[in-house]
């Protein structure tokens, strides 16, 4: 499990999270809500250690990937590239290629192996970010606003994609202001304003979570 305890995250005067405490087990599907500035990402990014705490503690016993918002892909590397740079620099005898082309067919990116990311749709980079995740097999996968900038059946596609992941054994991390998506995926719900947690939800234990959850970005603006 990870565990934050009074986790307080500082820039500089401004207190962007403050004194959370967060139990996290594997198997969930968490959904991190909450309106701009109410630091679900900032949380997400000290979840997987992008960003030190200024007090308080994590303690994570898994693995973690982390899927970025705008991808992070290498422009300059093929998808092939993209996916298997970081595992061959970790183990240089491997050939990893074999398994990234297993993992971009599952996916859904057949033949789409030597092309760059230029050359991608939106919905096409996001699976490739998502395959460059899987890759390195981790326990926990981190997901920040995945479907930022995307188009009603492409969130559709993310929807199925990040099941099929939790399917596969994973748990699933996912900060975003999209409440129909969260809601539509999410097995626990933690809201996040003004820094502080304002709620912590299943979603599915009510007939109009989006209802429930409305009123608490009311409340935070």
């Amino acid at each position: 499990m990870m565990i934050l305890k009074n986790a307080t995250k500082n820039y500089g005067a401004d207190d962007v999270l403050k004194s959370i405490d967060l139990t996290i087990e594997p198997g969930q599907i968490i959904g991190l809500a909450g309106p701009s500035g109410g630091g679900k990402s900032t949380l997400l990014r000290c979840l997987q250690g992008l960003e030190p705490l200024s007090s308080g503690t994590l303690t994570a016993h898994y693995t973690r990937g982390f899927m970025f918002q705008d991808f992070q892909l290498f422009p300059h590397m093929s998808v092939l590239e993209n996916l298997t740079f970081a595992p061959m620099c970790q183990d240089k005898e491997t050939d990893h290629g074999k398994a990234a082309k297993a993992l971009l067919a599952k996916l859904g990116l057949k033949g789409k192996e030597d092309a760059l990311p230029s050359q991608l749709s939106g919905g096409q980079k996001q699976r490739v970010a998502l395959a460059r995740c899987l890759m390195m097999r981790p326990d926990f996968l981190l997901c920040d606003e995945p479907t930022s900038g995307l188009d009603v059946a492409t969130i559709g596609d993310v929807v199925d994609l990040l099941r099929h992941v939790h399917s596969e054994g994973i748990s699933l991390i996912i900060a975003s202001h999209d409440l129909d998506f969260l809601t539509q995926i999410a097995t626990r719900i933690v809201v996040l304003a003004q820094g502080k947690i304002a709620l912590d939800m299943d979603p599915r234990a009510t007939k109009d979570a989006i209802q429930v959850l409305k009123p608490y970005y009311e409340e935070s603006l």
